[in-house]
């Protein structure tokens, strides 16, 4: 059995955490903003019929010309719904570069496949 100093259980734990709470911050920001702007707590939109992708493509370009309270609520939903992907993406490099499992590796990478399918590509 090896040994390693790296510990990667708190590296997931660190991602998971920084992302929960990132998304926390911006969405609580964007009420409280959205809150001071109209006078109500909430922002009434739709996404359905969009991917991660299309979602983040069009806030990003929104990001661009006009930084708006709907923006940060959008910007706190993408870092959560990134937050899983995150996840895996470094468990995956963690079992190809510093375990060399190759078995694990490539359970992870299915995972993150089929993660990647349903939030960027479906």
């Amino acid at each position: 059995m090896r040994t390693h100093s790296f510990d990667m259980e708190k590296l997931v734990g660190y991602i998971l955490v920084i992302g929960v709470l990132l998304s926390i911050a911006l969405i609580t920001a964007g009420l409280a903003w959205g809150w001071v702007e109209t006078g109500t707590l909430g922002a009434h939109y739709t996404v359905s019929g969009m991917t991660l992708s299309t979602f983040l493509i069009s806030n990003l370009r929104q990001l661009t010309t006009a930084f708006t309270y709907v923006l940060l609520i959008n910007l706190g939903i993408a870092a959560l719904m990134l937050t899983p992907f995150v996840r895996v993406l470094a468990s995956v490099l963690y079992f190809a570069f510093a375990e060399h499992n190759w078995k694990y590796t490539a359970f992870t990478a299915f995972v993150l496949a089929v993660l990647t399918y349903s939030l960027f590509l479906r």
